[in-house]
């Protein structure tokens, strides 16, 4: 008896939720839809900027990379992690010891050449006196050995020179002005591989923002273009630059077709400047401006196929009127024809 009645109730539950839920369903969505409120616009004249907005990332100008031409092992590190360094300042070296003395070595081989081309050159002159005397084949064999001679000496001579820039490639010295932004190595006491001992060095003063449009985008842009650059770190602050070059042919190693494009703007003191290689943010140009234009919001805009509309106030009724559009920002568009200044139309 019990069950039978708990059954009944659980039964009668279950269809009242039903019903509520159907209710719900049915007449909540059609009550709100009636209480949306419908926005009007009375059409009017502005100001209308075309923008485009590319980001982008600082980048420099004067910043290498040095490397040993051999392995070796550091026997000298001059040089820290942001530290400032001079031009033609020597960062590290080699133990140039060994190198020394393969040079000496090469200074002795090229002496004894020398003697032996002078011996050669004494020998050759005796019977060069009778030079015409001499038949063919012993004139031949005296000119192959002066020449043997003089190719021997001179083969000297390159390798002293060789051992002599490899002595001075055992000091790394920094080609431009700048901070040290990378030291791969930064004791001394080891040997080490060409790769294994990196130094990096960027000028600040040649810092500049990079952008990678792409060929769409590119077209709309012109050496001396003003720009206004927001970078992320410091938000709040809007900075004013100029397009300084744009690549004449796409970035490499780019999966999409882009052209970099290099803004230059005010670093105040490049020795104190914040900031940072590799910091990113925002370039916004100005395509096109038009004062006066007849505007409205873009949300007011309907499409058709191919094909843009209004829905306008006509007394007591809406007429969708068919626009011809101009140019457009973030938030409004110009309206070249269908519609007139003074105009309601709604969203």
């Amino acid at each position: 008896m019990i069950t039978s009645l708990f059954r009944r109730k659980i039964f009668w539950f279950f269809v009242i939720g039903l019903v509520c839920g159907l209710i719900v369903w049915r007449v909540i969505p059609g009550f709100a839809k009636n209480q949306k409120k419908e926005t009007t616009y009375t059409v009017k004249r502005d100001t209308i900027k075309q923008t485009l907005t590319i980001s982008g990332e600082l980048d420099a100008e004067e910043k290498v990379t040095l490397r040993f031409a051999a392995s070796g092992y550091i026997s000298w590190v001059g040089v820290k992690l942001g530290d400032r360094v001079k031009k033609y300042q020597a960062i590290a070296s080699l133990d140039q010891r060994e190198l020394q003395k393969n040079l000496q070595k090469y200074l002795n081989t090229y002496m004894s050449e020398r003697w032996d081309f002078e011996q050669t050159k004494d020998e050759y002159r005796e019977p060069a006196q009778d030079y015409w005397n001499l038949s063919w084949d012993q004139r031949r064999e005296l000119d192959r050995a002066l020449e043997k001679a003089q190719f021997d000496l001179n083969s000297a001579v390159l390798d002293v020179e060789l051992k002599d820039i490899s002595l001075k490639y055992a000091v790394l010295i920094s080609p431009i002005d700048g901070i040290v932004t990378k030291v791969a190595m930064p004791v001394a006491g080891v040997n080490v591989t060409p790769t294994q001992a990196e130094f990096e060095v960027t000028d600040p003063a040649t810092l500049y923002f990079s952008l990678l449009p792409d060929q769409t985008e590119v077209t709309g842009l012109s050496p001396g273009m003003t720009s206004e650059i927001v970078f992320d770190s410091y938000t709040d602050e809007k900075v004013n630059g100029s397009i300084k070059d744009i690549s004449f042919i796409p970035k490499a190693g780019e999966t999409n077709t882009v052209y970099e494009v290099k803004i230059q703007f005010p670093l105040g003191d490049s020795l104190q400047t914040k900031y940072r290689l590799g910091m990113t943010g925002d370039a916004t140009f100005v395509l096109s401006e038009k004062p006066e234009a007849l505007v409205i919001p873009l949300s007011f805009i309907n499409t058709e196929k191919d094909k843009k509309y209004v829905m306008k106030k006509n007394k007591d009724k809406k007429d969708k009127v068919y626009v011809t559009t101009g140019i457009e920002s973030d938030q409004i568009i110009e309206i070249t024809d269908g519609i007139s200044e003074g105009d309601i139309i709604y969203d």
